[in-house]
């Protein structure tokens, strides 16, 4: 099958290339820098199957191009689908599949990475020693060990946080619509309502979908009940977070470190290097100006393991939808 990959980087054509060589008939994939628009969707004319990626815009305007120009499958190389309009989609009879696990344990360790490094603050001892300078003062941190650890989510990616963090030692309050059992298995854990887990975490992680339910979960009102010098990490997506109120936490105390891989307008420009230019978002500068802040550029997902798992995913899920097998990683609305 005739495949367009928007969004492409040199590791996506990587993987891609290789799970496609392992196939007795592989498909023929034609990539694009461009990340999937409206302006760009013309460039998918003629492919039967589009795949795309987290920053891909498939909205109502976008998947009605693809369909006029013959496009039937969308497959998204990542789980998440809240940048696709999947009403519009199940109307113009297009078909969306998805990768709904890769590798949990890579956004659950690249957290606890976020955590330890905040903590300790890694990233100044590393530029203070490459200039010789080798004083502790600012550098002090605190024991994980015995610190209370509150778990937004608790799904795969949450549940092994949980259990890296159980062996820290640490104390775990998880909430989660869906409760998993394996969680209550861990330790000490217990399930809490919303307002307990802010009011006595030290840290707050983030591992829940995007829904219109959890929206700007981290909010106002969700800060104002957190315990002061909080450690708030999000490597799920942007728009849990309100980041201006965020902002306001950490002016306020009550935020004292905020680790973040996903950001609320990082379509605009996670992905590209924009090293020479000026990013014209005011909010996103002044938050890499606090000295308790640390930004990764959504890369949690980014080993080996997840990208061949991703890949692999991707191109059998082509093959079904091309052989008209029933399609187990589809996304379909909810009833």
């Amino acid at each position: 099958m005739k495949v367009a990959v928007f969004g492409s980087q040199t590791y996506d054509r990587r993987f891609l290339d290789e799970a496609n060589a392992r196939r007795e008939t592989p498909h023929e994939f034609v990539y694009f820098e461009a990340r999937l628009r409206s302006r760009t969707a013309p460039l998918a004319a003629g492919f039967p199957a589009v795949c795309i990626f987290v920053n891909d815009e498939a909205d109502a305007e976008t998947l009605k191009i693809l369909a006029q120009n013959g496009t039937k499958l969308i497959a998204l190389r990542c789980a998440g689908f809240n940048n696709l309009d999947l009403q519009t989609a199940a109307e113009l009879g297009m078909t969306v599949v998805r990768v709904p696990a890769y590798s949990p344990y890579a956004v659950a360790e690249h957290t606890v990475g976020l955590i330890l490094t905040l903590n300790r603050k890694i990233h100044k001892a590393y530029n203070r020693v490459r200039e010789d300078n080798f004083t502790l003062s600012g550098l002090l941190g605190f024991d994980l060990n015995g610190s209370t650890v509150g778990i937004v989510g608790t799904g795969k990616i949450g549940l092994i946080f949980a259990q890296i963090m159980h062996g820290f030692g640490c104390h775990l309050l998880g909430y989660d619509a869906y409760p998993n059992d394996e969680f209550k298995k861990i330790g000490d854990s217990r399930y809490v309502d919303l307002p307990e887990l802010f009011a006595n975490s030290d840290i707050i992680s983030l591992h829940c979908p995007l829904l219109p339910e959890t929206h700007h979960i981290i909010n106002e009102g969700a800060i104002a009940q957190m315990k002061k010098g909080v450690m708030l990490i999000n490597t799920s997506r942007g728009p849990l977070v309100d980041t201006e109120a965020v902002i306001r936490g950490i002016k306020s105390g009550t935020i004292g470190y905020l680790g973040i891989d996903v950001y609320e307008q990082e379509d605009q420009f996670f992905f590209e290097d924009w090293s020479e230019e000026i990013i014209q978002d005011d909010t996103f500068q002044l938050l890499q100006s606090f000295p308790n802040v640390i930004i990764t550029g959504h890369q949690a997902f980014f080993t080996k393991n997840a990208l061949t798992a991703i890949a692999e995913t991707t191109v059998c899920n082509i093959a079904d939808f091309a052989a008209g097998k029933e399609l187990k990683n589809a996304v379909k609305l909810p009833h």
